[in-house]
């Protein structure tokens, strides 16, 4: 069946009646909050020859206010390609990888959409206007942290939908308040549209963020189901932002958007001109003592440090606890209550150290990280340059270090060929192999 075919019918016959649709507690016809004493002089922004100025994108002051707040002044990269497109409704595929700014680049363009066309009719709970897609609990809690910062000034309401949280505290906050901006995993998402607690038909823009990561953790199906839900691609905004451009994401991206402006974002750009990289020639046998002393230097005030496997990093967190180190656990297997809590109490500086896998790495954007270990080296190279984007953020520097032994040391090559340079490589001094009580 076409996604046209599906569509119509999912819209016309097996979508509830409205009349049966529960009415949100949000109040209804909302127009944007009037900025109060504040104006674009007490943001003043000079022009600078090739870069984009928020201000030449006649943005809502509400926006503007925001993003002010937040001290983004010019536009990065991604931004400045894809706003002035976004901003006027056209499609956009983008290629970039996280910490580029694509984030608020998606969330700008839905902000702005919204506050442009308020919904004067009656509205219900749990139907969302725009639809955020990503593939893990943790990108999706900071996607919908920083579209609440963006909004603060807005009275756009922002929800979330993942797994492994409380799922009736989720759907009571649908019946709350109007559903605005939803941010989803795809499997809880199918979960509340299954149970008609969340309807789709009304979605004005949809974001597919992440997409190859999708691909390779399975959701495809899952998302194809969703994408079929709302509206079609000529009745909706639909934006996909992928770290690579595989066959398989052009695919979906000639499926789900109509003449796309595609916008491609090298990831040299990415933290790699404030990131220190260095690769450690070590044995299997000796890693984990050179981890021991490195995280044990006095430069090193906050650490992630990333494997390739859950059992790995399971292990890893043990052992430095044993060593008492103040060690917390990132990785599918850990609990979603247990995971936020683990990742505020790293924000704080509560956790020096972070053990985490590529998947729960993905959702983390800290300023302040000073150092990234790649314990084991990364099995696809872009991930290293998600991990290695951990740190070296909001203009500070940063260092990478990553072990390569007899086991992954091949994994090097291909590396050195995505950032297009050579990693220097070299022997830990003998300090750094001796085992410590």
């Amino acid at each position: 069946m076409t996604e046209q075919a599906h569509t119509d019918s999912a819209t016309d016959s097996a979508k509830p009646a409205r009349s049966n649709r529960r009415r949100s507690r949000g109040g209804r016809g909302r127009k944007p909050a009037q900025p109060r004493e504040w104006s674009l002089d007490q943001f003043p922004v000079p022009p600078a020859e090739g870069k984009l100025r928020f201000h030449d994108l006649d943005l809502n002051l509400n926006v503007v206010h925001a993003i002010a707040d937040l001290g983004f002044q010019y536009c990065s990269p991604i931004q400045a390609r894809s706003l002035p497109f976004t901003l006027r409704g056209h499609d956009v595929v983008g290629k970039a990888q996280t910490g580029t700014g694509k984030t608020a680049a998606f969330l700008i363009t839905i902000i702005e959409d919204l506050l442009r066309h308020p919904v004067e009719s009656e509205r219900f709970a749990g139907e969302a206007r725009a639809l955020v897609i990503a593939p893990t609990r943790e990108l999706v809690m900071q996607i919908a942290e920083d579209a609440r910062d963006l909004c603060k000034y807005t009275d756009l309401k922002v929800h979330t939908l993942v797994g492994g949280m409380d799922y009736d505290k989720q759907k009571r906050h649908l019946t709350e308040s109007y559903c605005d901006i939803l941010v989803a995993t795809p499997g809880r998402l199918i979960d509340f549209t299954g149970s008609r607690d969340v309807f789709l038909d009304q979605v004005e823009i949809l974001v597919l963020d992440e997409a190859d990561r999708m691909l390779d953790m399975g959701f495809i199906p899952q998302v194809r189901r969703i994408v079929r839900q709302t509206p079609f691609k000529d009745h909706r905004q639909t934006l996909l932002f992928s770290a690579t451009f595989t066959p398989e994401v052009l695919q979906l991206a000639e499926q789900w958007t109509i003449d796309p402006i595609k916008v491609e974002i090298e990831p040299l750009n990415v933290a790699t001109d404030t990131v220190t990289q260095k690769v450690y020639l070590t044995t299997q046998r000796e890693k984990f003592n050179l981890l021991h002393n490195l995280i044990a230097t006095d430069d090193v005030d906050s650490v992630i440090v990333f494997a390739n496997r859950r059992d790995q990093c399971r292990k890893l967190e043990e052992k430095l606890r044993r060593k008492g180190f103040s060690v917390g656990l990132l990785s599918g297997e850990v609990a979603q209550n247990k995971r936020v809590k683990t990742l505020n109490d790293f924000k704080s500086g509560a956790i020096k150290v972070l053990v985490a896998t590529d998947v729960a790495g993905r959702g983390i954007h800290i300023d302040g990280i000073s150092h990234v270990v790649n314990y084991t080296l990364p099995e696809e190279p872009e991930d290293y340059v998600h991990r290695i984007g951990r740190t070296g953020r909001a203009g500070k520097s940063g260092t990478s270090i990553s072990f390569a032994c007899e086991d992954d040391a091949m994994l090097l090559e291909p590396i050195e060929k995505l950032i297009g340079r050579k990693l220097p490589c070299e022997q830990p001094e003998e300090e750094l192999l001796r085992e410590r009580g």
